[in-house]
């Protein structure tokens, strides 16, 4: 949409004038504006300018797009009530495409831009000057004012984007709405929609029928069926909805690799033709897009022709990640493609074909984006790399000319727990790190891979993080500050309330510390780590529904015996469905004053260090909670002593299970004794069930030996099972092992 005709719309404004005193109405305010706009100018020497009822004499998608809504937006036609506040919106040269000013005085607002961008960005300030109540029907009031001031604003970078995966869990189209409300409301410009995946192929495509008939749905574990797709008239409805929000749909059609719907669908476009079903559990699965079929060519030129006719967007992703090789490596057809083409490795045949579509997209006047991955073998010319394994990736693309877009998983991936990446880690994040090169930095994009993120849950782990990062491409670096972004987000908390954002938390919102004692005990207190959290916390025993006793934050109290430290927590006057819970434990083993590993500590899951398995702190379901200890190939043990004889009724401890992230079961385990004080030990051997055989279960496996026994020490040893067998994804890679707290049941004299 061009300027001219949205500026004709608007043309057409009632009159309204300044009250001289306004102490009675609501005051709209600057302190809730995120992102920060660059220049705000209040001039207190004016009196308060009184805004009534404005009529929006512009397209009803524009006034959808700024807040139909409310009461101050009016249909085209006669103004109800007191004459309305004017608002001129007008062209002027200079601006940068989204950059605006915005001026509010002498009883009159004015836009000024040079685009209709720039002018929707400037509106979109005016709409947070506002009453948090404008957002709701029926309740912003008759009238309003606000301080003369003047806003000049721009934003630092021109990509500022969501990735938003409807794959892992399809999302209706109301609710992509709402994501797209959300964004524009804090002047993102881009949503980049991952459509095509391992777990379901969600856009219709007329040429191949079975990809959504059969693609777009997967048998869940209980038996259910999870799917669905967007058909093109949705697709259609949902380009033009964001666009009348100014913001672009980036369509992602992943290749070579994350194909196994397509290939549900059309088995023949793999290198072994087997029919294999979409899966249902996540990882990356080794059946791709065969390399030297031509009819794979074909097959994703037919795509992407029906693609390009849908999405009008300038960049076309094409993924390019994680697209393990060992079929190519295998397959005839790929290896008579290598030997044809000159190409030294697989690598260089992923380059090939990554290359091969870009030209393809290249002739229809389209740019590809790829993640990182694409970097080897050579990167495709014309490229754009969007860099998450950190920002080498971006590094190397600018330096060799090509354009990046930045999305490190440190601060940019939103499906990652608290834990990982709060509020002020993505607000702490640099852009600017990334620098030099005939390449530019176009932006940066948030992540919301929604393998554990279905709708429900979605906007409460994309809000608050997601303001955070809008302010960081958005605002000039020397303006960042977080505790005033704190501020201006607590006032606009009440915005996104009224508009029925199901946002999250900033932080893990509360903290457990624990000390062992001198004499073995284990002592925990529980304290707020953000601000505007209450609540109590209580150890629940093993097996038990509920605590004896509560305790007020900040209060140290001794757990005895194996359980979880429970929570209950209010945040904003809402109670937590899921708060914060510890699993602990307060056994004999920590009054041993011995303690030492016989594995070198990884730095990725140390566990609490060389105590860390013996420190009353249990690994959760998270196995990156912080509190496992974890090696790659290589066996695990620890060893615990006394000074004198205890009595061990049994020891208990968890492994951790996950295939799809080469997470396996020790090949056996071996509990010793010490029954003399010296060298006269006795053991225990538990075997796990088949440990390199395929199991799809995901979570602790709890093992338990039985000692009835004085002890003078205990060593716990957990073998390696080896490598990632045949038939795993990963075939001939290291396995991981993962292993938590020894707790070790008995009393202290035998």
């Amino acid at each position: 949409m061009t300027l001219r005709p949205f500026l004709a719309m608007a043309a057409v404004l009632a009159a309204g004038c300044a009250a001289p005193d306004l102490p009675e109405l609501p005051t709209g305010s600057t302190n809730a504006l995120i992102p920060l706009p660059a220049q705000v100018e209040v001039d207190s020497t004016q009196q308060k300018v009184e805004l009534r009822g404005v009529t929006w004499e512009i397209a009803a998608s524009w006034q959808d797009s700024i807040g139909c809504a409310s009461d101050w937006v009016f249909p085209a036609g006669e103004p109800r009530g007191p004459k309305p506040t004017p608002i001129r919106i007008s062209q002027a040269p200079g601006y940068p495409k989204e950059g605006y000013a915005l001026r509010v005085a002498d009883g009159a607002i004015s836009v000024e831009a040079s685009t209709a961008a720039g002018a929707f960005r400037g509106l979109t300030t005016l709409r947070q000057l506002a009453p948090a109540d404008c957002e709701r029907p029926g309740r912003c009031p008759d009238g309003w004012s606000l301080p003369a001031l003047h806003i000049v604003d721009a934003p630092q970078y021109g990509h500022r984007g969501l990735l938003l995966d409807v794959c892992r869990h399809f999302m209706e189209v109301e609710f992509v709405e709402q994501v797209l409300d959300g964004l524009a409301l804090h002047k993102f410009n881009t949503l980049h929609w991952h459509l095509t995946e391992d777990q379901g192929w969600r856009i219709q495509i007329d040429a191949y029928p079975e990809l959504t008939e059969t693609g777009a749905w997967r048998i869940e574990d209980d038996g259910s069926t999870h799917g669905g797709f967007y058909t093109k008239e949705d697709i259609r409805h949902l380009v033009e909805y964001a666009a009348q929000r100014h913001i672009t749909i980036i369509p992602e059609i992943e290749l070579p690799g994350h194909s196994r719907a397509a290939l549900a669908a059309y088995p023949e476009l793999g290198c072994t033709g087997e029919a294999l079903p979409v899966p249902n559990d996540w990882g990356v699965y080794k059946d791709i897009y065969c390399a030297g079929n031509e009819q794979t060519f074909a097959f994703l030129e037919q795509v992407l022709t029906e693609v390009l006719e849908l999405f009008p967007s300038e960049y076309i992703h094409i993924g390019g990640d994680e697209a393990p090789k060992v079929r190519w490596e295998a397959c005839a057809k790929c290896q008579h493609r290598m030997h044809t083409h000159d190409l030294p490795d697989a690598h260089a045949l992923q380059s090939y074909f990554i290359g091969r579509i870009g030209d393809w997209l290249a002739e229809r006047g389209r740019k590809i984006i790829g993640w990182d991955e694409i970097l080897e073998g050579g990167l495709p010319e014309g490229a754009t790399v969007q860099s998450w394994r950190g920002l080498d990736g971006a590094r190397t693309a600018i330096a060799s000319g090509h354009d990046a877009i930045l999305s490190p998983t440190s601060h940019c991936y939103l499906d990652y727990p608290l834990e990982a990446t709060d509020l002020e880690e993505v607000y702490g994040f640099n852009p600017g790190e990334v620098t030099g090169g005939p390449g530019r930095v176009l932006g940066g994009e948030v992540n919301l891979w929604s393998e554990h993120a279905p709708q429900h849950l979605v906007e409460s782990k994309v809000y608050p993080r997601a303001t955070a990062f809008a302010e960081v491409m958005w605002t000039a670096p020397e303006q960042h500050d977080f505790e005033g972004f704190l501020d201006r987000l607590d006032a606009h908390y009440d915005r996104m309330d009224r508009m029925g954002i199901d946002y999250g938390l900033e932080t893990v919102p509360v903290e457990m510390t624990a000390e062992v004692t001198p004499t073995g005990a284990l002592q925990v207190r529980v304290d707020p780590a953000m601000r505007g959290v209450s609540g109590v916390a209580g150890f629940v025993l093993k097996g038990a529904q509920q605590s004896d006793t509560l305790h007020a934050w900040g209060e140290t109290f001794t757990v005895e015996g194996e359980g979880q430290i429970m929570t209950e927590v209010e945040h904003r006057f809402r109670l937590l469905t899921s708060p914060p819970r510890f699993p602990v434990a307060g056994h004999l083993g920590l009054t041993a004053p011995t303690v030492q590993i016989d594995h070198a500590l990884n730095p990725y899951y140390p566990g609490g260090g060389e105590r860390g398995l013996v420190d009353g702190l249990l690994g959760s379901e998270d196995f990156r909670d912080g509190r496992w200890q974890a090696v790659s190939g290589e066996d695990m043990a620890v060893y615990l002593s006394w000074p004198e004889p205890v009595y061990i009724d049994s020891i208990t401890f968890h492994t951790y299970l996950y295939q799809n992230a080469w997470i396996f079961n020790p090949a056996f385990i071996e509990v010793q004794w010490c029954v003399n004080g010296s060298d006269v030990w006795e053991a225990v051997e538990i075997t796990p069930e088949a440990p390199l055989a395929r199991n799809d279960k995901q979570g602790l496996e709890r093992w338990s030996a039985p000692v009835h026994s004085p002890a003078w020490a205990v060593r716990v040893e957990l073998k390696n099972p080896g490598r990632c067998p045949a038939w795993h994804d990963a075939a001939t890679e290291p396995t991981w092992m993962f292993m938590d707290e020894v707790v070790v049941h008995g009393r202290p004299r035998p």
